[in-house]
């Protein structure tokens, strides 16, 4: 069976500054399989093609879903609210629509989708036995990290004309591909999914704080990876284990910051052995 695409409505209450309140609409695949569920969360201005190789691996031995964040993919674009807390409440939605809000399921994240999965962790020991981090913890804040965005969004040459240039943009390889996967047609080539403003309301909150708290509420166990050349230091990935000292750190070697799509195979293999 192939993939099966869904729509799951979150009531939006809305947040200042924000397109004002009104339902979410989160876009989700179904990898379907048997087994424990994994649901996965995509990175900031990401899309949840992003998992498909990961996904296909897993699908023999897990049950697999994945979605767009709210503000990405082919989720509502210019939600009212971009909070951490609105991205939790998200998580807890599509995990009840799908029969997977329980102690089976593991919370697998990437970047900000990973900040997602340990704050949800965090309030919300119930919906998950174990938490896969690939590139992300609590360090912070990051005041720097809005400009940082909307620079990157900025040097963006929309529209991309082709696959081919969008895929040169984004680094090539699986990385590049992925990104591009992203992007649709549209007047004069291919455009993003996301909007400026929305991705740099979405780091707002951690540019003013860290989450170290929630990391000290985190009870389940916890693999966190990351990418050789990735964004994560080592020296925070070493500081979450000395406050939690179970946590498995795996290195994907080669690898930056979408270690995901760099190396699928190791990422696979650190998974696969942390959740036997």
């Amino acid at each position: 069976m192939g993939a099966v695409t869904t729509t799951v409505t979150v009531e939006d209450g809305g947040a200042a500054g924000g397109a004002g309140p009104g339902p979410v609409r989160l876009f989700c695949t179904d990898h379907g399989g048997e087994g424990p569920p994994l649901l996965l969360l995509h990175g900031l201005a990401g899309h949840c093609g992003e998992w498909e190789e990961l996904a296909a691996r897993f699908a023999p031995t897990h049950r697999v879903i994945a979605f767009d964040a709210r503000g990405s993919g082919a989720s509502t674009r210019r939600p009212g609210d971009v909070t951490r807390a609105a991205h939790v409440r998200d998580v807890l939605a599509v995990a009840r629509r799908f029969g997977l809000a329980g102690e089976d399921t593991v919370l697998v994240g990437q970047s900000m989708g990973g900040l997602t999965a340990l704050l949800t962790a965090a309030a919300h020991p119930e919906v998950c036995r174990a938490l896969v981090l690939i590139e992300a913890g609590p360090a912070g804040p990051s005041p720097e990290l809005p400009e940082q965005i909307g620079r990157w969004l900025d040097s963006w040459p929309v529209p991309f004309p082709g696959t081919e240039t969008a895929e040169a943009f984004f680094g090539g390889g699986p990385a590049g591909r992925a990104w591009a996967a992203g992007l649709v047609p549209g007047p004069g080539g291919l455009h993003p999914r996301v909007d400026r403003d929305v991705m740099v309301a979405t780091v707002q909150e951690n540019a003013q704080r860290h989450y170290w708290d929630g990391w000290d509420r985190v009870r389940c166990p916890v693999l966190v990876v990351r990418g050789e050349n990735g964004a994560m230091k080592p020296d925070e990935a070493d500081r979450m284990r000395a406050r939690h000292p179970t946590t498995r750190i795996g290195v994907i070697p080669g690898a930056g910051h979408d270690a995901h799509l760099d190396n699928s195979a190791a990422v696979y293999g650190e998974m696969a052995a942390f959740l036997a």
